[in-house]
């Protein structure tokens, strides 16, 4: 038979045909409201590696969850995770999908914090990490200061991390922080270091211990030498303190003053606490400062943050505000 001079391409297989109308309506590269949306909820369920635990903090129902998840597989056309009795699982798509979220998150919220330079109208996120030895008792300065921010800025969304001092010194310098406060200064390139305010620390027994009573007179560098006492940071000093700690003997650690708290309450410890944070304990006779030779510890608390045209504005603000509060 004679081939036709204009053949007819053979028709696509209905699958194909189903393919290609998908396509035409997926993913072109303009990013929309409702896409947003979506990746917020994608980038939320992989942050808590599945939809269960995503419930939560997305305050939605699994069965939300997943068709928000489904009509973003079909928005973009790809399939972005595994689900099942297997368990979680992001797809090699699912994890550039991802990837590229974070990014996105990043550029906008630069792109918010340029815009709140010009405006001067503060807002986004300022990440603060303290440390978790720092006294958060009553009317403390920190406590005011946040209080103030985040009354006069109301947009600005404001975590609170609590951490080591070297969690804190790490999350700043990497820029996981907007700002940190920490015992010890950093004096790195592009790192904003300011001291705030120094603390004082006395020496504290519980009740239960043997020098609760003991009058004061009667305490010796000997006696004191012969008691368990409790880690001190290398940040505290006096002018004695060199010569005096050579005499001690410590025999416990604790990462923050609440837990160190609860080791000079046992009776079985002695240890430095603030004075703000020890008042309240000592008007109730529940612990007793021990004043030998006027012995008093001091730490001072640094401001850190990054350098950075993004955050400048939020740091700078809180920063003065803080410094207003000592």
């Amino acid at each position: 038979m004679p081939r036709s001079a204009n053949p007819q391409p053979a028709p696509l297989p209905s699958t194909a045909r189903k393919a290609n109308v998908r396509r035409s309506k997926g993913f072109r590269g303009q990013v929309s409201e409702v896409d947003l949306r979506l990746l917020r909820v994608f980038h939320t369920v992989a942050a808590q590696s599945g939809f269960a635990a995503a419930e939560i903090a997305l305050g939605k129902s699994k069965s939300s969850i997943s068709l928000d998840i489904s009509a973003l597989e079909t928005r973009l056309g790809l399939k972005l995770c595994k689900r099942g009795r297997s368990g979680f699982s992001l797809t090699s798509e699912g994890q550039a999908v991802l990837d590229a979220t974070l990014t996105l998150m990043q550029d906008l919220q630069h792109f918010q914090q340029r815009i709140n330079q010009i405006s001067g109208i503060l807002s986004g996120t300022f990440r603060l990490y303290v440390p978790d030895n720092l006294q958060t008792h009553g009317e403390t300065p920190l406590i005011r200061a946040i209080g103030t921010f985040t009354s006069l800025h109301p947009n600005v969304f404001m975590t609170v991390h609590s951490a080591s001092t070297r969690d804190v010194e790490v999350a700043v310098t990497n820029g996981q922080a907007t700002a940190g406060i920490a015992l010890y200064p950093q004096h790195m390139p592009g790192i904003q270091s300011v001291p705030l305010v120094a603390e004082a620390l006395n020496l504290y027994c519980g009740a239960r211990h043997p020098l609760f009573e003991m009058p004061e007179d009667d305490i010796t560098l000997d006696l004191l030498a012969a008691q368990r006492i409790i880690a001190v940071s290398d940040a505290a000093t006096s002018p004695r303190w060199k010569e005096i700690r050579t005499h001690l003997s410590f025999h416990a650690s604790a990462e923050n003053v609440d837990a160190r708290a609860l080791l000079i309450l046992s009776g079985n410890f002695i240890g430095f606490l603030p004075e703000a944070f020890a008042k309240p304990l000592v008007d109730r006779q529940l612990l007793r400062r021990i004043s030998f030779d006027d012995l008093q510890l001091i730490t001072c608390f640094h401001f850190l943050a990054r350098l950075s045209p993004e955050t400048e504005v939020m740091v700078e603000t809180f920063r003065a505000l803080l410094e207003e509060s000592y």
